[in-house]
Formats: C-alpha cells, sequence, structure tokens
C-alpha cells in the first residue's frame, strides 16, 4: 500500500503531551478539515446547461419560428418537450453526486484525541497533523496516522479489497477508513482529509466520469438527420429563388421539416425502455442505480473483475492439512480450532472454527485460557482441557515459529518447508499447529493451508460471459503468484503485474492477450479502466471495497456486489442484491434487449424522417403547395413517436455478441428502406392527385397526405421490429394496443376531419391503408432483411 502521503513537523510536542487547543486551531486553519471538500453544486445552473446544445438549440428555434408565424400552440408543445429533455437530464446528473456524498459521511467519526494534556473526545473531522489519538478495538482509524507504542491488528479490507488483518506495531502506519480487530494504540495523526490514503480514494471518484453511449447515440443521430434536412431545405432555397418566389414562403416549410427531424421522443423512448430493463433486472436480484447502465451493458466488450470478494469468497478457508507422524489430519484442524476465538473475527481464526465445525471436531474439550497473537510471540495460544479431563496446550503460528517453540531443525524443519513454499506458490499461507501435554515438550501437529477459495459459479459465469462476447480480465492487489494460482483455478492464463502496465500503456494488449492484473493499486484499477475506454472499449468493473469505488463510477457499468461497501454501492451503477456473479450475466442479456429496442426505434425514426422530409419536399416542388400541414406534422408527431415509447416492451431476441455504438451501417439501411417508402408514398399522392381529385380541394390533399405517412409509419413498425421476416415473432401486448389506438385515431381524423383536414371518403381511406400495408410488408420488409443481411456479413 502506498504511504500516507503525510509529513512531519517540527512542531509536534512530545507524544505524552499532545497539541494545544491553540496549535491545534493554527493547523487547522492552515492545513483544513479533515474531511474532503465537497465541489460545490449549482442545481440551478446544472439545470439550465440542459437548455444549451445541438438538440436544444433546434427545438428552440422550431419554437421560435412557431410563435413568429402565429402558431402559438405548436410553439407551446414544442417548449414543453424541451423541457421534459432538460428535466430527465438533470435529474440523471443530481443522482450522480450521491457516491462522493456517502464516502464524506464516512469521515465523519468520532476520535478520542490528548489536547491540553487532556485526553478528550472530538470529531474526527476536527483532527490535525500531529495530535495524539488513542485506538482501540471496534474503532475506525480516524485519520493516517503513525504508532508510537502499543500493536494493533487492523483491517483494511474496505480500503484494499484483502481480507486478512495487517498486523502495525510501533513505527508502522494504520490508514484512515481501516477498523481496528485486536489490540489497542497511541498513535500520532501523519495526513489528514484529501492528503490520507481514503482521502485520495475519494478525490479519484470525484473525477470519474463514464462516457454515456446514449449520448453518443443521441448526437449522432441528431446530427445526420440534421445534415438531411438541411440539405432538402438547401435545395428547396435554391428552387425558391430560382423560381423568384418569395423565401418567406420557405419559414412555414422549414418549421415543418424541423418538426420531422428532431428525435424528440428518444430521451423518453431511452428512459422508459431503461426503466423496464431495470424493473425486470430487480426480479433478478441485480439493481441498476445509473438508468443508462441497463443501455450500456448491451456495449460490455471488457468486464474487469475484482478478486476479492467477487471471483473468490472474501473469506479465509481451510483447504489442506499435512499431518506429522503420530498425528492425524483431522487433528491438525481440530487443535488448530482450540488454539482460536471466535470472539476476535480474526478471519484466520474463524477458517479453523468454521473447518472444524463442519468436521464435528472438538467434542468435549474445553479451552480454560487464551492468548491472543501478538508481534511479540507471533502465534495464539489456549491452555485446553480434555475430554478426558487431562490438561494441555495448543499453539498455531507461522511454521518457522513454531518449528522454533517444538525445537525443530535441519532436516525435520527443510521437509515441513517445502510443502509450505509449494502451497505459497498456488496462493495459499501454510500455518502450523503444536501440541503440548501438561509438564510436556511441544510437539507439531502438522501445517493447515488456508486460502480465500473461488466462488463455485465464477468460472462458469466467466465461460458464459465468453460465449457472449465479453472478455474478462482480473484485476487484485494481490502478489502476482498468488493471483496467477488463483487465476488457474478460473480458468485465467495469462497474469501480468500492474507494474508492466504502468499509466495504461498496454491497454490493447490487455484486452487483447493478458487475462489480469496483479498487484494492484486503487489508483491501477481506475487507471486501467481510463485506457481500455480511450482505447474504445466498453468496460464493465466490479467490485466490493472503498478501493474499487473510483474505478466504479469511471466504468461505463460498475458493478457492486451484494458484500460491497456503502461507498462502492454508491459508486457503482449496478448493484447485486444476490451472493455470486449470476446476475451480470442477465444484465448483459437484458442490456442487449434494451440496446435492440432503441436501435429499432432509431431504425424507423430515421426512415421516417427521410419519407417525411422527403415526401413535404417533392410535393412542394411538383404541385407548388403544401401537401401537409404544421398541425399534421404535429399530430404525427404525438401519433407515432410518442406512441413508439411501445415499442421499450416489445419481445426481442439477446444479440450474441455486443451491440456496436456505430449505428452507421443500421442508420444506411434505414435509408435505403425511407428511400423505398418516399417512393411508394409519392406514388400514393399522385393516385390521389389523379383519381381522387386532391388537386381540386386542398384540405382534402393535406389530409389524404397526414394519412398516408400515418400508415406507412404504422406498418414499418411492425416491419422494422423484426431483423427477420416480419412474421417471425408477435408485437407484445402494449406494442400492439398501441398500434391499434394509432390506427383507430387515424382513421378518426381521416373520416371526420380536423381543423383545416377535410374528411376523406372511407374507399380513400381504405385504399391508403391497404397501400401502406401491402408495400410495407410485401415489398419493404424482404428489402429490410437482405439488407440487415449484408449489415452481418
Amino acid at each position: 500500500m502506498p504511504g500516507a502521503g503525510g509529513s512531519s513537523n517540527a512542531l509536534t510536542p512530545e507524544p505524552s503531551e499532545g497539541l494545544s487547543s491553540a496549535e491545534a486551531a493554527a493547523r487547522l486553519a492552515r492545513d483544513g478539515p479533515n474531511a474532503v471538500a465537497e465541489r460545490r453544486r449549482r442545481p440551478l445552473w446544472g439545470l439550465l446547461r440542459r437548455f444549451w446544445g445541438l438538440s436544444a438549440w433546434m427545438l428552440e428555434v422550431i419554437a421560435a419560428l412557431s410563435f413568429a408565424l402565429g402558431k402559438s400552440v405548436d410553439g407551446a408543445v414544442t417548449l414543453a418537450l424541451l423541457g421534459v429533455n432538460a428535466s430527465l437530464g438533470w435529474w440523471e446528473d443530481t443522482r450522480a453526486a450521491t457516491a462522493v456524498e456517502a464516502l464524506r459521511r464516512r469521515l465523519q467519526v468520532s476520535a478520542k484525541v490528548r489536547r491540553d494534556g487532556a485526553w478528550r473526545t472530538l470529531e474526527a473531522v476536527e483532527l490535525v497533523v500531529g495530535d495524539l489519538v488513542r485506538v482501540r478495538v471496534g474503532d475506525f482509524v480516524p485519520a493516517d496516522l503513525r504508532l508510537v507504542e502499543g500493536d494493533l491488528g487492523v483491517d483494511q479490507s474496505a480500503l484494499t479489497g484483502e481480507s486478512r488483518l495487517v498486523d502495525v506495531s510501533s513505527g508502522d502506519t494504520a490508514y484512515s477508513g481501516a477498523v481496528v480487530r485486536r489490540g489497542e494504540a497511541t498513535a500520532t495523526v501523519t495526513a489528514t482529509g484529501a492528503r490520507t490514503y481514503f482521502g485520495r480514494t475519494i478525490e479519484l471518484v470525484q473525477n470519474a466520469r463514464p462516457r454515456l453511449h446514449i449520448d453518443d447515440i443521441a448526437g449522432d443521430l441528431v446530427r445526420r438527420l440534421l445534415a438531411v434536412v438541411g440539405a432538402v431545405v438547401a435545395v428547396l432555397v435554391m428552387v425558391t429563388a430560382v423560381r423568384g418566389g418569395p423565401l418567406a414562403e420557405i419559414l412555414p416549410l422549414s418549421l415543418v421539416l424541423l418538426m420531422s427531424a428532431i428525435p424528440v421522443a428518444l430521451p423518453v423512448m431511452l428512459t422508459v425502455s431503461m426503466a423496464l430493463g431495470a424493473m425486470e433486472l430487480a426480479r433478478s436480484g441485480v439493481l441498476v442505480t445509473r438508468l443508462s447502465a441497463a443501455e450500456d451493458a448491451a456495449n460490455i466488450d471488457v468486464l474487469c473483475a475484482d478478486k476479492t470478494g467477487t471471483l473468490t469468497q472474501n473469506r479465509l478457508a481451510v483447504v489442506g492439512t499435512a499431518s506429522t507422524s503420530g498425528f492425524a489430519d483431522a487433528d491438525v484442524v481440530r487443535l488448530g480450532a482450540l488454539a482460536s476465538n471466535v470472539a476476535d473475527q480474526d478471519p484466520i481464526d474463524l477458517a479453523f472454527v468454521e473447518a472444524a465445525a463442519a468436521a464435528g471436531a472438538g467434542q468435549g474439550e474445553m479451552v480454560l485460557g487464551f492468548t491472543p497473537f501478538s508481534p511479540a510471540s507471533r502465534r495464539t495460544e489456549a491452555s485446553v482441557r480434555g475430554a478426558d479431563g487431562g490438561m494441555f496446550r495448543v499453539a498455531k503460528g507461522a511454521l518457522r515459529t513454531i518449528a522454533q517453540l517444538a525445537d525443530l531443525e535441519g532436516g525435520a524443519l527443510a521437509s515441513l518447508a517445502r510443502p509450505a513454499e509449494e502451497a505459497a506458490s498456488q496462493g495459499h499461507r501454510a500455518l502450523a499447529v503444536a501440541r503440548a501435554d501438561e509438564g510436556g515438550p511441544w510437539r507439531l501437529v502438522g501445517l493447515a493451508f488456508v486460502a480465500d477459495p473461488p466462488r463455485s459459479d465464477s468460472r462458469g459465469l466467466m465461460d458464459e460471459l465468453r460465449t457472449l462476447g465479453v472478455s474478462v480480465k482480473m484485476l487484485t492487489g494481490d502478489a502476482l503468484p498468488v493471483a496467477r494460482a488463483v487465476a488457474g483455478q478460473l480458468g485465467l492464463g495469462n497474469i501480468v503485474a500492474a507494474r508492466d502496465h504502468e499509466q495504461g500503456a498496454e491497454a490493447d494488449s490487455l484486452a487483447a492477450g493478458v487475462d489480469g492484473l496483479a498487484e494492484v493499486y486503487p489508483e491501477d484499477k481506475f487507471r486501467v479502466v481510463r485506457a481500455l475506454q480511450a482505447a474504445g472499449h466498453v468496460v464493465a468493473m466490479t467490485g466490493d471495497g472503498v478501493n474499487d469505488a473510483p474505478a466504479l463510477r469511471q466504468a461505463e457499468v460498475g458493478v457492486a456486489v451484494s458484500s460491497a461497501t456503502d461507498v462502492a454501492k454508491h459508486a457503482a451503477s449496478v448493484v447485486l442484491t444476490t451472493d455470486g456473479l449470476a446476475g451480470i450475466v442477465e444484465l448483459v442479456r437484458s442490456g442487449r434487449r434494451v440496446y435492440r429496442r432503441v436501435l429499432t426505434w432509431i431504425i424507423a425514426k430515421v426512415s421516417r424522417t427521410i419519407v417525411q422530409a422527403g415526401f413535404v419536399a417533392l410535393a412542394y416542388l411538383a404541385t407548388g403547395r403544401f401537401a401537409i400541414s404544421a398541425l399534421a406534422m404535429l399530430l404525427l408527431l404525438f401519433m407515432t413517436d410518442f406512441v413508439k415509447v411501445a415499442l421499450a416492451t416489445d419481445r426481442v431476441t439477446t444479440p450474441p455478441k455486443p451491440e456496436s455504438a456505430n449505428i452507421g451501417p443500421l442508420v444506411r439501411v434505414a435509408v435505403a428502406i425511407g428511400l423505398a417508402m418516399l417512393a411508394e408514398a409519392m406514388g400514393a399522392l399522385t393516385i390521389g392527385w389523379r383519381w381522387f381529385g386532391l388537386a381540386r380541394d386542398t384540405g382534402r390533399l393535406r389530409t389524404f397526405s397526414f394519412e398516408t405517412l400515418l400508415f406507412f409509419a404504422i406498418f414499418s413498425i411492425v416491419s422494422l421490429r423484426e431483423r427477420r421476416a416480419f412474421w417471425h415473432s408477435r408485437p407484445s401486448a402494449p406494442l400492439a394496443i398501441a398500434l391499434g389506438l394509432d390506427t383507430l385515431a387515424g382513421a378518426f381524423v381521416g373520416l371526420a376531419g380536423l381543423s383545416e383536414l377535410r374528411p376523406l371518403k372511407p374507399l380513400e381511406l381504405g385504399f391508403v391503408a391497404g397501400y401502406a400495408l401491402v408495400a410495407s410488408l410485401l415489398l419493404n420488409d424482404p428489402l429490410k432483411c437482405w439488407l440487415v443481411g449484408r449489415t452481418r456479413r
């Protein structure tokens, strides 16, 4: 672990005195409180920023044109849509501050401090460098401390992710955020606030900014549609200028075209789709805390998995024994458990006790006295009365410690050292157990090997993720030999030290040929995630500790496992509520279904924009008048875009590989389908112009055009929702109902009329509906299948 980052101070008094109140106040004013400064948030400014950008500008132009042309209803509707979109984005930003707030709350603990020669209890936020503090079992370490007296066993799992206790003696450093599990000590403060190890982790979380692919997709779509509409408007301006017509006539047309191009319902569609996906995942024990994660999960191609607590069980277990002559393997576990104390909550003690309980050992024996581990003895020891009433002692500790206790030397010690070394190479820790009968010498009973074993479902999960096209990389702070041993059990081959990938320079190599990194620090995880993102990968990161929080926040999909700390859960975008990692597979599958529905919406939107913009422009060029009005375009907006929100519930198959954020190939398919529908719609208009007398009645012409575009939109959804032929699957019930209501509403407007839209005859309406059905499902659907097949190849 890195150093505390604090500095000594020449003014620090003798440890027995502590600081004076005046000196503490001066240092507090100089260095600041023992807290991480919260970045000031300006909610109003965050909301106002949502009205600045390409999509917002286009909606604002439409509203301005509407009011300038006296169409106040159109302008009001457009402003309402703009407000809804801005509010949704602002709400998502507000939720992002929860991780930092959780970390800051973690620092609000009390500490026993010596001030003015007396001990007093103060809030940890008041600590300064040089303060003398006292910590004991159960305390949070309130700042980075250098011990001056006493010994501690501290649990740093919330910081490092590793489950074993760390022994801290006089002169050593205990880090802020650790928990004291054994002993008590007096220490001086060496670093506070953001300069502590814990505080630097908070700053990493503050600086983490995940890349949101929803924004990429929406921005790309707006730019493409704007290019199409801009080209159409430019052509009309040139034609009008050549004809000598007034340019003011283009304003209503520009309004109509802009309204057809803006994907105003896309944010709503995305939100609804992701919310439904989140509800679906919740039933599988997966809680989505940032909605965008439900969509970003579709694009994941690299999963960076923290080892401890994610791929392993985050608890030590006895995984093997080796007994000496005169003892059995069961004796090693039984006697080792007697030399343990559950009350201390030491991971090694718990491993022995659980193993003995599972074997049913230790019946009738009673521990009369227990001596806990200390840096001086480096062993635990107990006095025991056996089932026969006899007295004996047991001890456990490192092999060399117990060997000295039992006077083992030379070949006897060497014969035990070999299996201990082999165990270490496999990621296991060897502990020796000894017994001494009352008045007799110590005898070595044998060795027990403890390790943090992999979860039973980890290997199967990783195999399943690979079949889904997701590469799994293990990140761990363990030493390289231990990491390689665990990786071997999980089917991961090439594990290297993090220093070989310093500064993320080998991100592509990591993604392609390396299965994981060992000897990783928190800042390494954060850097690896950012480097992979910069190389074009979409990254998921799993973790459980405070040390994982920055990487969890930075990753497109940060996954906190069920045993994660509150800080990790707040930083993550997904939280698993059940043990194991099976929820990640369902997360990926659900994300791809969500993304598939969004892509269907995009294909339909692009193709419909081609039809609407092209139809308005060609009809204007051919007839010299508007074939459809702004009111009709508003009706189309509500009856198609927002009805298509029901696509969020549609039945879709799960794609076998990660979806791509590059929607270019699908946009080309949509453009081809749109051009085909444009030609067909112009054909329908030609028939209506010649056979139904639309040339003599502008009101009926506009109704006929409205119905043509509406029914093409309805039947194209039936086709485009399925990548195969449309009959391969049925729409979901909500989508079918929405399309049915859309059809009924369109028929009502067509037969009854509305404002400037004059009624059509039933035969004329039937012709439009039948024409659109045949063109969309019998002609365009085979074209779609052929085009989609080409993009896949």
